[in-house]
């Protein structure tokens, strides 16, 4: 397996998590337990996907459209 994302929060992690499953990539999300260690401190970065190496390819291209807007919601819509 390897780390394909690291979001900011557990919330983005989970929507791109759901976004890989639609189109038939298995991801495994973690690192959220994590974010209780820091106390005060912003919490950030923890929240980390995790894809088969044969899956690398698709989840990273999926994944760029998604920071590129491809799967924004709009007032069209």
């Amino acid at each position: 397996m390897q780390c394909v994302y690291q979001a900011d929060n557990v919330v983005e992690a989970e929507l791109l998590k759901g976004l890989l499953a639609a189109h038939d990539v298995a991801c495994h999300s973690g690192g959220f337990y994590l974010q209780g260690g820091v106390g005060e401190l912003a919490s950030q970065g923890f929240a980390k996907l995790w894809v088969d190496d044969a899956d690398v390819e698709q989840a990273l291209a999926l994944i760029q459209a998604y920071e590129a807007g491809e799967f924004a919601v709009t007032d069209a819509d």
